[in-house]
Protein backbone atom coordinates (compact mmCIF):
# COMPACT_ATOMS: atom_id res chain seq x y z
CA UNK A 1 0.00 0.00 0.00
CA UNK A 2 1.22 3.45 -1.14
CA UNK A 3 2.47 5.32 1.87
CA UNK A 4 -0.14 8.42 2.29
CA UNK A 5 1.43 10.21 5.27
CA UNK A 6 1.22 13.82 4.24
CA UNK A 7 4.89 15.35 3.92
CA UNK A 8 6.54 16.90 6.75
CA UNK A 9 5.91 20.97 6.76
CA UNK A 10 8.37 23.30 5.85
CA UNK A 11 10.36 25.32 8.00
CA UNK A 12 11.85 29.04 7.76
CA UNK A 13 15.74 28.76 7.39
CA UNK A 14 17.22 28.44 11.15
CA UNK A 15 13.05 27.84 12.50
CA UNK A 16 13.61 24.74 14.59
CA UNK A 17 11.03 21.80 13.89
CA UNK A 18 8.34 21.34 15.17
CA UNK A 19 5.90 18.85 16.49
CA UNK A 20 2.87 18.09 13.42
CA UNK A 21 0.55 19.15 15.99
CA UNK A 22 -0.19 22.63 15.99
CA UNK A 23 -0.68 22.91 20.03
CA UNK A 24 3.13 22.43 20.28
CA UNK A 25 4.03 24.38 17.96
CA UNK A 26 6.43 27.38 20.01
CA UNK A 27 6.88 30.25 17.59
CA UNK A 28 7.87 32.47 20.78
CA UNK A 29 11.13 30.47 20.91
CA UNK A 30 11.85 30.33 16.98
CA UNK A 31 15.65 30.70 16.21
CA UNK A 32 16.29 33.54 14.05
CA UNK A 33 19.09 32.54 10.93
CA UNK A 34 21.22 35.28 12.01
CA UNK A 35 21.57 34.47 16.18
CA UNK A 36 24.53 32.45 16.65
CA UNK A 37 27.88 33.50 15.68
CA UNK A 38 29.49 31.33 13.29
CA UNK A 39 32.59 29.22 14.65
CA UNK A 40 36.44 31.04 14.51
CA UNK A 41 33.91 34.30 13.95
CA UNK A 42 34.80 35.77 17.56
CA UNK A 43 38.37 37.26 16.67
CA UNK A 44 40.20 39.04 14.04
CA UNK A 45 38.51 40.75 11.16
CA UNK A 46 35.84 37.89 11.16
CA UNK A 47 34.99 39.72 13.95
CA UNK A 48 34.64 43.26 12.57
CA UNK A 49 32.95 41.92 9.96
CA UNK A 50 30.42 39.94 12.23
CA UNK A 51 29.57 42.56 14.48
CA UNK A 52 30.11 45.29 11.39
CA UNK A 53 28.16 43.64 9.20
CA UNK A 54 25.00 45.90 8.35
CA UNK A 55 27.01 49.48 8.53
CA UNK A 56 29.42 47.71 6.37
CA UNK A 57 27.08 45.79 3.82
CA UNK A 58 25.03 49.13 3.59
CA UNK A 59 28.24 51.61 3.10
CA UNK A 60 29.49 49.12 0.23
CA UNK A 61 25.83 49.79 -1.52
CA UNK A 62 26.51 53.41 -1.14
CA UNK A 63 29.39 53.57 -2.70
CA UNK A 64 28.22 51.44 -5.68
CA UNK A 65 25.60 53.26 -6.25
CA UNK A 66 27.54 56.63 -5.84
CA UNK A 67 29.93 55.37 -8.22
CA UNK A 68 27.03 54.77 -11.04
CA UNK A 69 25.57 57.73 -10.53
CA UNK A 70 28.95 59.40 -11.33
CA UNK A 71 29.63 57.80 -14.13
CA UNK A 72 26.26 57.79 -15.64
CA UNK A 73 25.72 61.54 -14.64
CA UNK A 74 28.85 62.46 -16.18
CA UNK A 75 27.62 60.77 -19.50
CA UNK A 76 24.33 62.84 -19.51
CA UNK A 77 26.02 66.50 -18.70
CA UNK A 78 28.62 65.66 -21.23
CA UNK A 79 25.74 65.09 -23.71
CA UNK A 80 23.87 67.98 -22.78
CA UNK A 81 26.82 69.64 -22.91
CA UNK A 82 27.09 68.50 -26.82
CA UNK A 83 23.86 69.15 -27.76
CA UNK A 84 24.84 73.28 -26.34
CA UNK A 85 27.97 72.80 -28.55
CA UNK A 86 29.92 73.46 -25.52
CA UNK A 87 33.06 71.38 -24.70
CA UNK A 88 33.37 68.00 -22.86
CA UNK A 89 34.53 67.79 -19.48
CA UNK A 90 36.71 65.54 -17.50
CA UNK A 91 35.69 63.14 -14.66
CA UNK A 92 37.93 64.81 -12.00
CA UNK A 93 36.10 68.58 -13.36
CA UNK A 94 32.59 66.85 -13.05
CA UNK A 95 32.95 65.98 -9.60
CA UNK A 96 32.84 69.66 -8.72
CA UNK A 97 30.67 70.63 -11.42
CA UNK A 98 27.23 71.93 -10.46
CA UNK A 99 25.45 69.06 -11.24
CA UNK A 100 26.65 66.52 -10.09
CA UNK A 101 26.67 68.74 -6.41
CA UNK A 102 23.08 69.30 -6.82
CA UNK A 103 21.85 65.95 -8.12
CA UNK A 104 24.02 64.42 -4.80
CA UNK A 105 23.01 67.05 -2.23
CA UNK A 106 19.22 67.13 -3.60
CA UNK A 107 18.86 63.54 -2.47
CA UNK A 108 21.06 63.60 0.69
CA UNK A 109 19.38 66.28 1.84
CA UNK A 110 15.65 64.72 1.56
CA UNK A 111 16.93 61.53 3.50
CA UNK A 112 18.89 63.52 6.19
CA UNK A 113 15.38 65.43 6.44
CA UNK A 114 13.48 61.94 6.40
CA UNK A 115 15.71 60.27 9.38
CA UNK A 116 16.01 63.05 11.19
CA UNK A 117 11.81 63.86 11.50
CA UNK A 118 11.10 60.28 12.10
CA UNK A 119 13.42 60.24 15.37
CA UNK A 120 12.00 63.44 16.58
CA UNK A 121 8.50 62.36 15.99
CA UNK A 122 8.54 58.98 17.53
CA UNK A 123 9.44 61.02 20.50
CA UNK A 124 5.71 62.08 20.69
CA UNK A 125 3.46 60.51 18.65
CA UNK A 126 2.39 57.10 18.78
CA UNK A 127 0.99 54.48 16.41
CA UNK A 128 -0.63 51.35 17.55
CA UNK A 129 0.14 47.90 16.56
CA UNK A 130 3.60 49.10 14.42
CA UNK A 131 6.76 47.65 14.95
CA UNK A 132 8.10 51.65 15.03
CA UNK A 133 6.48 53.06 17.68
CA UNK A 134 6.83 53.00 21.44
CA UNK A 135 3.75 51.63 23.03
CA UNK A 136 0.24 53.65 23.12
CA UNK A 137 0.51 53.84 27.16
CA UNK A 138 3.34 54.30 29.75
CA UNK A 139 7.19 54.93 29.86
CA UNK A 140 9.79 53.00 28.32
CA UNK A 141 13.59 52.83 28.55
CA UNK A 142 14.09 55.40 26.20
CA UNK A 143 12.01 58.05 28.40
CA UNK A 144 14.07 57.41 31.61
CA UNK A 145 15.87 60.14 33.14
CA UNK A 146 19.41 59.21 32.00
CA UNK A 147 20.93 61.14 35.28
CA UNK A 148 19.17 58.88 37.43
CA UNK A 149 22.21 56.17 35.85
CA UNK A 150 25.01 58.73 36.30
CA UNK A 151 26.92 56.34 38.77
CA UNK A 152 26.32 53.31 36.66
CA UNK A 153 29.85 51.45 34.99
CA UNK A 154 29.96 52.36 31.42
CA UNK A 155 27.82 54.54 30.95
CA UNK A 156 28.58 57.35 27.98
CA UNK A 157 30.74 60.37 29.73
CA UNK A 158 28.13 62.96 29.12
CA UNK A 159 25.45 60.91 31.50
CA UNK A 160 28.43 61.42 34.11
CA UNK A 161 29.19 65.35 32.78
CA UNK A 162 25.24 66.18 33.38
CA UNK A 163 24.30 69.28 32.40
CA UNK A 164 24.34 71.05 29.38
CA UNK A 165 26.99 68.48 28.04
CA UNK A 166 23.76 65.73 28.94
CA UNK A 167 21.38 67.81 26.91
CA UNK A 168 23.44 68.17 23.43
CA UNK A 169 24.22 64.60 24.36
CA UNK A 170 20.67 63.50 24.77
CA UNK A 171 19.55 65.11 21.96
CA UNK A 172 22.53 64.57 19.61
CA UNK A 173 21.06 62.47 17.07
CA UNK A 174 18.16 64.96 16.15
CA UNK A 175 20.79 66.85 15.88
CA UNK A 176 23.20 65.24 13.62
CA UNK A 177 20.67 64.41 11.06
CA UNK A 178 19.41 68.76 11.54
CA UNK A 179 23.27 69.45 10.54
CA UNK A 180 23.60 67.14 8.03
CA UNK A 181 20.38 68.50 6.40
CA UNK A 182 21.34 71.65 6.74
CA UNK A 183 24.59 71.43 4.79
CA UNK A 184 23.02 69.15 2.25
CA UNK A 185 20.21 71.88 1.57
CA UNK A 186 23.18 74.43 1.11
CA UNK A 187 24.81 72.22 -1.17
CA UNK A 188 22.26 71.52 -3.01
CA UNK A 189 21.11 75.60 -3.37
CA UNK A 190 25.16 76.22 -4.19
CA UNK A 191 25.40 73.07 -6.79
CA UNK A 192 21.93 74.20 -7.91
CA UNK A 193 22.68 77.42 -8.70
CA UNK A 194 25.58 76.43 -11.04
CA UNK A 195 24.12 74.49 -12.95
CA UNK A 196 20.69 76.25 -13.30
CA UNK A 197 23.33 79.70 -14.34
CA UNK A 198 24.47 77.39 -16.65
CA UNK A 199 21.99 76.43 -18.77
CA UNK A 200 20.25 79.63 -18.33
CA UNK A 201 23.80 81.16 -20.33
CA UNK A 202 23.46 78.27 -22.81
CA UNK A 203 20.26 79.77 -23.50
CA UNK A 204 21.33 82.94 -24.27
CA UNK A 205 20.02 84.29 -20.12
CA UNK A 206 21.65 85.63 -17.38
CA UNK A 207 22.64 83.06 -14.43
CA UNK A 208 21.53 83.89 -11.05
CA UNK A 209 23.23 83.91 -7.26
CA UNK A 210 22.73 81.38 -4.73
CA UNK A 211 19.61 83.44 -3.11
CA UNK A 212 17.83 84.15 -6.47
CA UNK A 213 18.18 80.28 -7.06
CA UNK A 214 16.58 79.59 -3.82
CA UNK A 215 13.71 81.80 -4.71
CA UNK A 216 12.82 79.98 -7.95
CA UNK A 217 10.49 77.25 -8.62
CA UNK A 218 12.77 74.75 -9.80
CA UNK A 219 15.02 74.79 -6.76
CA UNK A 220 11.68 73.31 -4.95
CA UNK A 221 10.25 71.66 -7.26
CA UNK A 222 13.78 69.63 -6.85
CA UNK A 223 13.58 69.83 -3.00
CA UNK A 224 9.12 68.51 -2.91
CA UNK A 225 9.63 65.90 -5.27
CA UNK A 226 13.03 63.99 -2.83
CA UNK A 227 10.83 65.61 0.34
CA UNK A 228 7.13 63.70 -0.21
CA UNK A 229 8.32 60.46 -1.42
CA UNK A 230 11.12 60.17 1.62
CA UNK A 231 7.49 60.99 3.42
CA UNK A 232 5.78 58.19 1.90
CA UNK A 233 8.66 55.45 2.40
CA UNK A 234 8.20 56.48 6.81
CA UNK A 235 4.32 56.55 6.11
CA UNK A 236 4.58 52.88 4.50
CA UNK A 237 7.28 51.73 6.86
CA UNK A 238 5.19 52.81 10.08
CA UNK A 239 1.49 51.46 8.56
CA UNK A 240 2.61 48.14 7.31
CA UNK A 241 4.72 46.91 9.94
CA UNK A 242 1.23 46.70 11.52
CA UNK A 243 0.08 43.89 9.60
CA UNK A 244 2.88 42.72 7.67
CA UNK A 245 5.96 41.14 8.86
CA UNK A 246 9.72 39.87 8.19
CA UNK A 247 10.75 36.90 9.85
CA UNK A 248 13.94 37.58 11.53
CA UNK A 249 14.37 41.65 11.10
CA UNK A 250 14.35 43.69 14.17
CA UNK A 251 12.46 46.10 12.00
CA UNK A 252 9.49 43.84 12.00
CA UNK A 253 7.65 42.58 14.77
CA UNK A 254 7.77 38.73 15.90
CA UNK A 255 5.59 36.90 13.23
CA UNK A 256 3.63 35.74 15.88
CA UNK A 257 2.38 39.00 17.49
CA UNK A 258 -1.08 40.23 17.29
CA UNK A 259 -1.90 43.29 14.78
CA UNK A 260 -2.75 45.33 17.29
CA UNK A 261 0.61 45.26 19.43
CA UNK A 262 3.01 47.36 19.04
CA UNK A 263 6.18 46.13 19.07
CA UNK A 264 7.40 47.58 22.22
CA UNK A 265 4.89 45.95 24.19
Amino acid sequence: MADNAPAPAATLPGMADRSDDPTERDFSNQVSPDQSRPAGWDRGVKKVLWENGLSLTVLALFLFTLVGQILTGWSVNNQDRHDHHQRQIGLVEYLTSGHFIEATAENWESEFLQMGMFVLLTVFLRQRGSAESKKPDGQEDVDEDPRDYAGDPGVPWPVRKGGAILWLYSNSLVLAFAFLFLFSFVAHAWGGARDYSQDQIAHGEEGVTVLQYIGTSQFWFESFQNWQSEFLSIAAMVILTIWLRQYGSPESKPVHHPHAKTASE
